[in-house]
């Protein structure tokens, strides 16, 4: 009984895209919708990419993202396919488009019921994650929604310094859950504990290879 209290923590830091939300199910169709107004109004004339190219970005700050997908592409192009991602991907969360993953929404609560602080820390836009929260219906369950957006953070790694000593958290308290590489770099940089999402589809398995656990079902968190 004693083990299992010392191994909860006080907080838990989550990433949004791949480990809450299932991002294939709104980025697919905007996808498609941002290269399509790209081409029309001249901007970008070549192949739209493969959309699982874009869904192997996740985690990256838009301006790395837009430089794998269009390398040959203008400044204009890439600050107008910012534009348009964060104006499609907000319409579709209106139209109900997306989802989170399975048991994300009653695993919040439960944790929250605990009297675990929960955070999100995210590379998205500020719109787009606090977006997705409050579509969604778990805005209110986090006590600080943290975006490189908002911050203009250029790695994971500072949004997490700053969403730590904003709140005052303890590190050795503190869990930091995700998918990516990323994630596990920022939890390891600032000396939490980090689990590894194993059921997103986004990233290479070896992504996690460094994270303290790995978790198959959002369930385990508990």
């Amino acid at each position: 009984m004693s083990r299992e209290k010392s191994l909860q923590p006080k907080a838990v830091i989550f990433d949004m895209d791949g480990t809450l939300f299932e991002t294939d199910t709104l980025l697919i169709p905007v996808h498609k919708r941002v290269f399509q107004t790209l081409r029309e109004e001249h901007l970008y004339m070549e192949k739209t990419p493969p959309v699982e190219q874009l869904l192997g970005c996740l985690g990256m700050i838009l301006e790395d993202i837009w430089k794998q997908l269009m390398p040959s592409s203008t400044e204009k192009a890439r600050e107008r396919a910012d534009v348009l991602l964060l104006q499609y991907e907000l319409e579709g969360l209106a139209a109900n488009e997306g989802r989170l993953y399975p048991h994300v929404q009653e695993t919040l609560e439960r944790l929250k019921g605990n009297g675990i602080k929960l955070f999100v820390a995210s590379n998205g836009l500020e719109e787009y994650v606090k977006g997705v929260a409050e579509h969604r219906g778990i805005a209110d369950l986090f006590d600080g929604i943290y975006s490189a957006g908002q911050y203009n953070t250029a790695s994971k790694v500072d949004l997490v310094s700053i969403l730590l000593k904003d709140h005052n958290l303890n590190p050795e308290e503190t869990w930091m859950v995700g998918d990516r590489s990323s994630d596990v770099e920022a939890g390891k940089a600032n000396g939490l504990k980090t689990i590894g999402c194993a059921y997103a589809r986004y990233g290479r398995e070896s992504e996690l290879a460094d994270a303290d656990v790995h978790i198959f079902d959002f369930r385990e968190l508990l």
